[in-house]
Order: C-alpha cells, then sequence, then structure tokens
C-alpha cells in the first residue's frame, strides 16, 4: 500500500495534466493505522516501502488535499502535516497513539506538531497519546475547515479541482517559498525518528505493548 501510495504521487508529481492530488478513506474511516501484528512479525527497516511514500509526500511540490471522514489513527494523522489544505468530517478523530505503543512519533510530528499547536498540546496529544477531536484540531490550525461526515469529500474534491484552473508554476512556487524554511529540518527529523522508531520496535516494551493491543477485550 505504501508503495502504490508513494508511485502514485511520484507519478502525479510528473504528470503535467495533475493540478493537485486528493487523499481520502471512506465515509467510515480515514486511516486505522498500522497492522501491529504484521509489525510484530515484519519490523520495518530503513528502505521499507512506508519511507518511501514519506518521502514522495513531504517532499510533493504539488499541492495536496486531504479529506477526513472518521479515525486518522497513526500516519493517517501525520500524513495531515504534509497536506497543504485538510478537510475535515465534524466526528472526525485524530490519534497519535505512538507512545502508548511503546514507540515515538513518525513523519517529523515530533517536529511539526510542537510546531503548530504548542509543546504544552503537543504533550497531550504525542506523550499521552489523547486523540483530538475534529473541532479542537481546527481551533489548533491542524485542519483547513470542518464540514457534515456527508459533505467533506465532495467539497474536498471541488477545492482540489480549482488548482487546475490557476498557473502551475505559480502554484508550485508558492508552496516551495512556503515550506522551504523548515525544509531541511524535517527531512531531517524524519530520519531522526525513523532510527529511534526502528530500535524501540525492536524493544521488549513495544511487543508487550503490541500484543497487549492485539490480545485486549474487544466490546460487543
Amino acid at each position: 500500500m505504501y508503495a502504490r501510495l508513494a508511485q502514485a504521487v511520484m507519478d502525479a508529481e510528473a504528470d503535467d495534466g495533475i493540478a493537485a492530488m486528493l487523499l481520502h478513506g471512506d465515509r467510515q474511516a480515514f486511516t486505522a493505522g498500522n497492522d501491529l501484528e504484521d509489525f510484530l512479525a515484519n519490523p520495518p527497516g530503513p528502505d521499507a516501502p512506508v519511507f518511501g511514500f514519506m518521502q514522495a509526500l513531504s517532499t510533493a511540490r504539488k499541492p495536496v488535499v486531504a479529506s477526513v471522514n472518521g479515525m486518522a489513527v497513526g500516519i493517517g494523522t501525520t500524513m495531515l502535516l504534509h497536506c497543504d489544505l485538510v478537510y475535515l468530517a465534524s466526528d472526525a478523530l485524530l490519534a497519535m497513539p505512538f507512545v502508548k505503543l511503546g514507540l515515538c512519533p513518525e513523519f517529523a510530528a515530533s517536529r511539526l506538531v510542537p510546531a503548530r499547536i504548542g509543546h504544552a498540546r503537543a504533550a497531550e496529544a504525542l506523550l499521552l497519546s489523547e486523540p483530538i477531536r475534529a473541532v479542537d484540531a481546527l481551533a489548533m490550525g491542524l485542519a483547513t475547515r470542518l464540514l457534515p461526515p456527508d459533505d467533506v469529500f465532495d467539497f474536498a474534491c471541488v477545492q482540489a479541482a480549482r488548482f487546475a484552473a490557476l498557473p502551475p508554476t505559480a502554484v508550485r512556487e508558492t508552496k516551495r517559498l512556503m515550506k522551504q524554511g523548515d525544509a531541511a529540518g524535517v527531512a531531517r527529523q524524519i530520519q531522526d525518528e525513523a532510527a529511534v522508531f526502528a530500535d524501540l520496535l525492536h524493544s521488549d516494551e513495544a511487543r508487550a505493548a503490541f500484543r497487549a493491543f492485539v490480545n485486549r477485550p474487544r466490546g460487543g
């Protein structure tokens, strides 16, 4: 999935007929996060496809629009930090439960979340793994707009389509100028987080946390 996403971003970047990209899940959920059982069986190494996706999305020159319904867990939330327009359903919930699972944040979240919402609120979201309601995400600057759940995807499509009517070079250069001040720092943070994440993934703490989550009682 990550390899296909990375390739889709790169293909869009290379296609002059594409003005913008739209990331979305379905009506029930944006993403449930990574498969923890797969993580236990196949810990991602430095060449894992997920890092190719991070590289492609974080350096995309064209605008990226996100349409988010329901839960956005883990990378489902951290990828939003690299999108230009983020439209949330009013019942959306953002969660970054890395520490709870014995891991550290990824996709430069440990840099971008505090920069966006301040250290104190970032500490709740990252250190305590507190989910963020859509209304609070908007107030914190993590989202562009809130919409009724039935409307968010159509609205995001309309907004993404608007880029087709704009001068593409001006759009790309403006995005570059907006992001260039922190681009090198973000790239370094992604690499630093990946190294720590890999170490923690092999730790007894993470394995115990994963097993506890996988074997937790399921509600009816």
